[in-house]
């Protein structure tokens, strides 16, 4: 309950700052692109395309790393280059102001990138922890059966048993001759059981 508890109020810190980050840094992205002789409608998407790229990247190495193969190279460089380009559009808006300016200006950007990355470990731990063991996956016809306690029967008790168990049945009894062919027996022996077996107990 604790653990779970840590993870949900993580998870919703985590997500506060990447809102509040988010609004920032594409703030800061518009206006760049804004006073750069964008305007209108490509103004306010071109700081979505650097933002969803890296949202989308992550998302690809956060798939794979849940099916426990290697992260493409292309989500890697996607990744990379989002985080570069956000970064470095904070950096230019606030570059005026001078380094400090430059400096506080790309804060949100990286508050930004740093709680994707926060986000995508919570989510691979939460599923790690939900995910099965090998041991719980295994089906019960997977499972190894129990060691017999009943002692194997001999060839002869075996054919003792299904003349027995055929005599019950419709239709005339199993001949000895397959009895001896299923059982691997000479044909003697088993006509030496079925005899046996026919034979009266004593009083």
């Amino acid at each position: 309950m604790a653990d779970r508890l840590i993870r949900i109020t993580t998870a919703l810190a985590v997500v506060a700052v990447a809102v509040v980050a988010a609004i920032i840094s594409y703030r800061h992205a518009y206006e760049l692109v804004h006073s750069h002789g964008e305007a209108g409608t490509t103004a306010r998407l071109v700081p979505f395309t650097v933002d969803g790229l890296i949202w989308a990247a992550s998302m690809v190495i956060l798939d794979a790393s849940r099916r426990k193969q290697p992260a493409p190279a292309l989500a890697k460089w996607s990744l990379a280059v989002g985080i570069v380009a956000t970064v470095g559009a904070n950096v230019a808006h606030g570059a005026s102001h001078g380094v400090i300016g430059a400096l506080v200006s790309a804060w949100p950007a990286l508050a930004l990138v740093g709680s994707f990355e926060l986000l995508m470990t919570l989510t691979r731990t939460a599923a790690r922890h939900a995910a099965p063991s090998r041991d719980d996956e295994r089906t019960t016809m997977e499972q190894p059966e129990p060691p017999s306690t009943e002692p194997e029967q001999t060839p002869e008790q075996a054919v003792l048993a299904e003349y027995l168990a055929s005599l019950d049945g419709p239709g005339r009894p199993v001949s000895q001759r397959y009895l001896a062919e299923k059982h691997n027996i000479d044909r003697r022996k088993v006509k030496q059981i079925i005899t046996n077996a026919k034979q009266p107990a004593p009083a």
